[in-house]
């Protein structure tokens, strides 16, 4: 299993969810609002310190377990709909599930 962790624009996460409820038997995602800064080599540094800790911007952040056979479709589709091309798109990054249990369980 891998855990597949994005963020997002806030406002395209009406499509991305539309989008993850055509998957066939899907998992189940974590929803949370965030805030953040990236580096942006072509963006201008804010100056002092007080700058960089206050320049945040809302984000969404996405958190989906699933199956290994099930993740490279799941990452295209959070690109597809994510992807501006714009500063500040967001990132997606896939790390390994050692062990998951459902508490209903």
């Amino acid at each position: 299993m891998k855990e597949i962790k994005a963020v997002i624009n806030p406002g395209r996460l009406p499509r991305l969810r539309e989008a993850f409820r055509h998957f066939a038997n899907f998992p189940g995602m974590t929803v949370m609002r965030a805030e953040g800064a990236g580096n942006h080599p072509n963006k201008p540094m804010s100056q002092g310190i007080k700058g960089e800790l206050t320049d945040f911007t809302k984000k969404i952040r996405i958190e989906i377990v699933a199956q290994d056979h099930e993740v490279a479709a799941m990452v295209a589709v959070i690109r597809e709909i994510c992807h501006t091309g714009q500063t500040g798109d967001g990132v997606v990054w896939v790390t390994p599930v050692d062990s998951f249990l459902r508490l209903r369980e």
